[in-house]
């Protein structure tokens, strides 16, 4: 059998970067055939590792290493196992949905998809890395060109939320940076290796002084990307003002960078440390999810109402952090993926509206249903998804956490569950005024999705929900051996 070249799914999409490079800026229909075809092929390699990655083994396969600085034990080291070859299928599905949404950008057409695909690049070279310091620089390659497509294709109060983000997460990652150096120095291995590090400090853990103030550091850092009450206040803005497919990617894939560094860097390498700090920051997360929940409540912009939505979700795959078991971490595996497709479909559904409305208050809004069938079911679908409803990726994965987490949290499963309540008031509002009800008159003349590749990014999307909700094998079967490595390494 061919074994998959994990290189190529990190260096498509900087070849088609290349040909663009080499495109004049008036031919933008070259310009984003080549961006599908880069995007697309990525993945289907994805597709690929995932089918051919075998369950049963432990450990990291298809592995490349590379020396690059040998005196500083750094190395191009990429290789997968059941948690990031999700990942990698999570940011295929994602990103070619969301390269296929951005035909609605109409300036700087060439700069626009040189900007998306290095953040797609570098979102597959973290997610890909097993040399940390790798990991870091492609994390940092990934967040750059954010700033830039938020302050030049953004909304109306794009300056303020492209600064806004930026300073929060640069703080992030200097924060990250730091406990990650330390982390270096204490290992005293002399290598960014992962899977060396992991050895060693799997035989020989690190003091347990060292590991209760380098813990924090990491997750407080990489905790922000996450957005970790109370640092989460740029991401709203930062969703709501930035053109669709930065909102479709950092909502659904890139924050998820936080929660996989938390896994790699912070639990299942200081494990004792894990046990005193998590508790703590399972209060947090409910925080995360009850209080950001009301506020998406209280929204009337509809981007907004997502943007405080995935805050709140984002709690519970802190809950699930902090369970210590099998059931929790599978539950934070599995939402990661179900959250991550569900809102990158949400943030298409909504900038397709908003491009066709030019409003984003629910409050002008209404009756879309009428003129826009298929746009409104598939949000419908997708509200329902984020409501925990059985039949989509979104119910298996909370029920898996709050399971997880109720012989240990019992009282914060309670408000956890609550906040499945909030959602689905708050979705179901959204439903109402939107696309329910008289139409407005102004908007009688509105286009719905009409040809297969308007369709298509929508209906991939949706497919995966319910594919992943109706057959949960899917996905456990994959990722078990390798949550129950991680769990093991933390008694």
């Amino acid at each position: 059998m061919i074994t998959p070249n994990l290189s190529w799914i990190l260096l498509s999409p900087l070849l088609g970067l290349g040909l663009i490079c080499l495109v004049p800026s008036y031919k933008t229909s070259l310009i984003r055939r080549i961006s599908s075809i880069a995007v697309l092929l990525s993945f289907i390699l994805s597709v690929w590792v995932y089918a051919v990655y075998d369950p049963v083994r432990s450990g990291f396969q298809f592995v490349q290493n590379v020396p690059w600085v040998i005196p500083f034990g750094i190395s191009y080291h990429l290789g997968v196992d059941g948690i990031n070859s999700l990942l990698l299928l999570l940011l295929g599905a994602a990103s070619f949905a969301a390269v296929l949404v951005s035909a609605s950008v109409k300036e700087r057409v060439k700069e626009y998809y040189i900007l998306l695909l290095i953040t797609i690049a570098g979102t597959y070279g973290a997610f890909l890395s097993l040399d940390i310091f790798f990991f870091y620089s492609f994390h940092e390659v990934a967040a750059v060109p954010v700033f830039l497509m938020i302050a030049i294709w953004g909304s109306k109060r794009r300056e303020f939320a492209s600064m806004n983000l930026t300073l929060f997460l640069v703080a992030g990652a200097s924060i990250a940076l730091l406990g990650l150096l330390a982390l270096y120095l204490a290992a005293g291995l002399g290598t960014f290796d992962l899977i060396q590090i992991q050895q060693h400090l799997a035989a020989h853990p690190l003091p347990i002084e060292t590991q209760y103030w380098i813990f924090p550091i990491i997750v407080v850092g990489f905790g922000i990307t996450l957005t970790l009450w109370p640092f989460y206040t740029w991401a709203p803005s930062g969703y709501a003002e930035a053109p669709t497919a930065i909102s479709m990617l950092h909502a659904g894939v890139l924050k998820k960078m936080g929660a996989y560094a938390i896994i790699r860097f912070a639990i299942q390498l200081m494990p004792q440390a894990a046990h005193t700090w998590m508790p703590t920051i399972a209060g947090l997360a409910i925080i995360n999810i009850v209080y950001c929940g009301l506020v998406a409540l209280a929204q009337r912009d509809l981007k907004y109402l997502l943007g405080y939505s995935s805050c709140s979700h984002m709690g519970y795959i802190l809950l699930g952090l902090a369970c210590f078991n099998t059931i929790g971490l599978n539950g934070v595996v599995y939402l990661m993926f179900a959250h991550g497709i569900m809102s990158a479909l949400a943030f298409a559904l909504t900038g397709f509206v908003a491009d066709q409305t030019e409003a984003r208050n629910l409050d002008e809004l209404g009756g879309l249903l009428k003129c826009m069938p298929f746009i409104g079911t598939c949000f419908m679908m997708a509200a329902l998804a984020s409501a925990g409803v059985p039949g989509f990726a979104n119910f298996i994965a909370e029920i898996l956490v709050l399971l997880g987490a109720w012989d240990q949290y019992r009282w914060l499963t309670v408000f956890a569950v609550f906040g499945l309540v909030i959602t689905a008031i708050y979705m179901l509002k959204a439903i109402r005024l939107g696309f329910q009800g008289p139409l407005n008159p102004k908007f009688a003349s509105l286009s719905d999705a009409h040809t297969l590749v308007e369709k298509l990014p929508y209906v991939l999307l949706l497919a995966l929900l319910i594919l992943v909700g109706c057959l949960p094998s899917i996905i456990l079967t994959h990722i078990g051996s390798s949550t129950k490595t991680i769990v093991e390494s933390m008694r």
